[in-house]
């Protein structure tokens, strides 16, 4: 039996090609807002961090009515490192709306979630976005999107999908590139006509696979997931059980206390779900993504995707800097595990072990961006601690060292190519194909993971500020040998004080300073970029000697050059293999691992006669 009244869809893209401000205009189109309401732009990028830096960081449901026919709609990430959400959203849904950028084109992203849903057999409406951009390039983007999907192996009916040109800016759509069209209208008749209906089995024993986590400081975690097969009540006995641990049988039992589903931007509670729908449980703790909920007489686990395996990895430690305890509301070893912990239970693609030490854990996830949005959210919420540099997680496959590969994609002027080239050479990056794109170039890369960390900066400065750099995870292949992390060295504070002018003023001769006068520094602090390859000390504390003698000259003002001011990513990105990130609710300061002058020099002492003994 088919469910008619109902359609399950997601939308996939890549990172900023417009997902979140098109489900904005459904909504909107499709009577969810009162007439007079007041509604702020991407509504479904709901806390802070997305809505700073304009990108989807967790999968989000809601529902839209067309008719008479109601459409539960994913806002799924665009950015590699939060992939894993999307893969398991996929599993909820009966087609996807593919929304693509008409200048930019496919990118690494695009193809890693095309590849999933073509792998599920989903049917696809491919959307062409922005085409009110000044150097859009609709039908050479259409073209390559076909390319795209018979490089993916599509089937003919995947080829044959219907393809529409949006703004989702202002909310219209059309079937002919020269028209604008005057509303979505086009989008949701291409839903109902080529997105099936759900599969509707009502006189099965329940059954549903939770594809998705949300969590609640008063119920805990909410399971979200669609119905496969049967109809579940309010306070119904229900088991748990998991396709890969099907030897332990029922994980646990439970009463399906509470269950909801999405109207608009709301969850309703509702008496009664049945087979086809998208719903959302809670009450049920332990719960993780992939396990089954089903009746407990009826025990038939679901597969699932696995957990994609963490890539990076960064150890996050106890602030120990003289500065420590300052700035910061939680700043001991149990704060800081207690909250890694809870945002495990939020996060599966997260992962969090013990150290040697009761002070420093390990924290593995999908990449730099997944890791950079843990530390941001727990440095508002006021801890105060430190990581190290990342570093790539290995594994040895068939007795041979293997590492994480990214495929990249580096769009860039014409007058940079050269440069892009060869730094990623130098990083161990393999160019697969160059292809040109008016006056840039889309060039395409298999690099290392770890030869991307610190280069988006390097990136950014070749190109002037005008390319555009994408990634994303493709393999395991055998290790590429030793790769330098970084050329310039750091200027380090010689003593603890405060800056003064007279001192930034001989040391700005030096390199790039990171401090203004007035701040307070500490002996080991790096207080700037070298040019030069070693680091470097220098007194940045140090007044002028005050004399009674007057010379011409020594009243005029010091001209100090402006400070280079870096975000949290960049500091993750400058930090060297000797150095840690001082994190705190409004301090970032990088400090050498061992502040002593002395004791860094016995140290690399040690260091460079235990390689002499190696070799």
């Amino acid at each position: 039996m088919v469910n008619e009244k109902l359609r399950n869809v997601a939308i996939i893209a890549h990172v900023d090609h417009g997902k979140t401000t098109l489900v904005d205009e459904m909504l909107k189109q499709s009577g969810v807002y009162r007439e007079n309401q007041q509604v702020v732009e991407r509504v479904m990028d709901s806390n802070d961090l997305e809505r700073e830096r304009g990108i989807t960081i967790l999968a989000k449901n809601t529902a839209v009515t067309y008719g008479d026919v109601k459409i539960n709609i994913v806002d799924t990430p665009g950015h590699a490192d939060f992939g894993g959400e999307v893969e398991r959203i996929l599993k909820m849904v009966n087609g996807v709306i593919l929304l693509v950028d008409a200048a930019e084109g496919p990118m690494p992203q695009t193809r890693f979630v095309l590849s999933k849903a073509l792998e599920l057999g989903h049917r696809i409406i491919i959307v062409i976005n922005k085409i009110d951009r000044p150097d859009r390039r609709i039908d050479a983007v259409v073209d390559e999107v076909l390319e795209l999907l018979m490089d993916l192996n599509a089937t003919d009916e995947q080829l044959d999908s219907p393809i529409l040109y949006c703004s989702a800016r202002t909310g219209t759509a059309s079937e002919d590139p020269e028209e604008t069209g005057t509303d979505l209208k086009p989008l949701f008749e291409s839903i109902l006509t080529h997105i099936p209906a759900p599969e509707a089995d009502y006189d099965q024993p329940f059954q549903m696979l939770v594809s998705a986590l949300d969590y609640n400081e008063f119920v805990g975690r909410i399971a979200i997931g669609r119905i496969e097969r049967g109809t579940l009540k309010q306070n119904q006995e229900i088991a748990v059980c998991n396709y890969h641990r099907q030897e332990e049988g029922i994980l646990l039992k439970a009463k399906a206390t509470s269950i909801y589903e999405f109207d608009g931007l709301n969850r309703v509670a509702i008496n009664e779900a049945y087979a086809g729908n998208i719903i959302a449980l809670s009450g049920i703790s332990g719960i993780t993504i992939g396990d089954t909920i089903c009746v407990p007489d009826t025990v038939e686990p679901l597969d699932f995707v696995k957990i994609s395996e963490p890539t990076v990895e960064m150890t996050f430690c106890v602030n120990d800097s003289p500065f420590a305890g300052r700035e910061g509301k939680y700043v001991t070893s149990r704060n800081l595990r207690d909250r890694l912990e809870l945002e495990t239970l939020r996060d599966v693609s997260l992962r969090v072990t013990e150290t040697d030490t009761t002070d420093a854990f390990n924290v593995a996830g999908r990449g730099e961006m997944h890791l950079s949005i843990l530390m941001e959210t727990m440095r508002r919420e006021g801890y105060e601690f430190a990581v190290s540099p990342p570093r790539v997680l290995t594994k040895t496959i068939d007795g041979v060292l293997q590492e994480p590969v990214e495929r990249l994609i580096a769009d860039v002027p014409e007058s940079a190519v050269g440069s892009v080239i060869e730094k990623l050479g130098a990083r161990k990056g393999d160019m697969l194909q160059m292809t040109p794109s008016g006056n840039r170039m889309k060039i395409e890369f298999l690099v290392p993971s770890r030869g991307l960390f610190g280069y988006r900066n390097e990136f950014m400065t070749d190109t002037r500020g005008e390319g555009i750099l994408a990634s994303t995870f493709e393999c395991y292949a055998p290790f590429k040998g030793e790769l330098s992390r970084r050329a310039s060295g750091s200027l380090i504070a010689f003593e603890t004080g405060e800056c003064a002018a007279y001192g930034l003023f001989n040391a700005q001769d030096r390199g790039a300073l990171f401090v203004t006068p007035g701040v307070r520094v500490y002996e080991g602090m790096v207080v700037g970029v070298s040019p030069k390859a070693g680091d470097i000390e220098v007194n940045v504390c140090k007044k002028k000697n005050l004399t009674n003698m007057r010379a011409a000259g020594s009243e005029e003002a010091l001209r100090l050059v402006p400070p280079k001011i870096m975000s949290l990513e960049q500091c993750i990105e400058f930090l060297a293999d000797d150095e840690l990130l001082e994190i705190t609710p409004e301090s970032l300061r990088i400090r050498k691992f061992i502040l002593g002058k002395q004791e860094r020099a016995k140290y690399r002492a040690a260091q460079a006669r235990l390689r002499k003994e190696e070799n």
